[in-house]
């Protein structure tokens, strides 16, 4: 694996799950895979589950994880290429990217998207650079446009979560019905964690239904043949999980509204009226959360609440990335 950025990155995805599968049982069984062998984790943004779970499935496999925080462990960085630095930014992606690719044997990115160009952010022009210039594997920890490794752990807990309620795995029986719905924020976020959710679910034996208010169309790169429906009673309606979250507008049907935030629906949050037409449906979020704007404190709380080995599960989900990384570095 070259780098990790979309679904078909990881192969059969009746494979990965049952690699994360053993990974998760036997977190520990391949450590001898990571010795001697270093991973930068490089942060232009704020994380907790990202970092923390990267770090921990470093350290399962027996890697050496150095964390780099730019601007704040580092010069602050360019970006864009073609520009004159006579400004704060003392150093360039172009050659900080190979400096850092001398240092270690992978790495990590999580840089969000700028929400001001759209061109710029869906190009994915800085994750590029690290894959251009690196001369390493590249992971994104979220990136412009996309969140793997989010995405990722969403479909292990899915299919986990499937098998408790019906016995079967992912694949086996009917398909479950699963609703990505935008919900309300006070500020405007990227597309990246609905853009993935959309990406690996399309790729998933699940029946996905996407409902937003209009005007916040995703890509369709990522929602292919997914419903979309505008209506979110109806799209609730005998759902076996729910997924929530918030983007600004992604510029599909508006494009001089790329990044804005076009309305603050409350009837949009999540809460108990919404999950009553369900079919007994689980919750799920990538947190962080806002309480009772996004979701209701009644249905966060409930027993149908799964956020946290959701966010549990990123550890998986960042090991088996790793796990195949490293066991094609050692056959090369």
């Amino acid at each position: 694996m070259k780098s990790f950025l979309h679904v078909s990155d990881i192969g059969p995805l009746a494979t990965a799950l049952e690699e994360a599968r053993q990974v998760k049982a036997t977190p520990l069984a391949w450590r001898h895979l990571g010795e001697g062998k270093t991973v930068v984790l490089v942060f232009f943004n704020n994380s907790l589950r990202t970092r923390l779970s990267s770090q921990k499935a470093a350290y399962n496999l027996g890697l050496q994880p150095i964390v780099l925080n730019v601007g704040a462990d580092s010069w602050k960085l360019e970006t864009e290429l073609g520009v004159v630095m006579d400004g704060d930014r003392s150093e360039h992606l172009r050659e900080a990217v190979p400096v850092i690719g001398s240092y270690c044997d992978l790495i990590g990115v999580r840089s969000f998207a700028g929400l001001n160009d759209r061109d710029f952010d869906y190009a994915e022009t800085i994750l590029r650079q690290f894959i251009d210039w690196s001369g390493r594997p590249v992971i994104s920890l979220e990136s412009a446009t996309v969140h793997p490794c989010q995405a990722f752990a969403d479909l292990i807990t899915i299919d986990e979560y499937w098998t408790r309620k019906t016995g079967l795995r992912l694949g086996s029986g009917r398909r479950p019905k699963v609703v990505l719905s935008w919900a309300p924020h006070p500020r405007a976020l990227p597309q990246a964690v609905p853009n993935s959710f959309a990406e690996w679910m399309n790729a998933a034996p699940v029946d996905l239904v996407i409902t937003h208010p209009e005007g916040y169309e995703l890509d369709p790169q990522f929602v292919q043949g997914a419903r979309v429906e505008y209506d979110q009673m109806k799209a609730f309606e005998g759902a076996d999980f729910v997924y929530a979250k918030n983007w600004s507008c992604p510029g599909v049907s508006c494009p001089q509204a790329y990044g804005q935030v076009l309305n603050y629906d409350r009837s949009w949050t999540v809460d108990e009226r919404q999950m009553a037409v369900t079919d007994g449906a689980y919750f799920l979020h990538c947190l962080p959360v806002r309480r009772n704007v996004v979701v209701s404190d009644a249905v966060l709380d409930s027993p149908k609440s799964i956020v946290i080995p959701e966010a549990a599960n990123r550890v998986v989900s960042a090991q088996t990335v790793m796990k195949r990384i490293l066991e094609d570095i050692k056959n090369q």
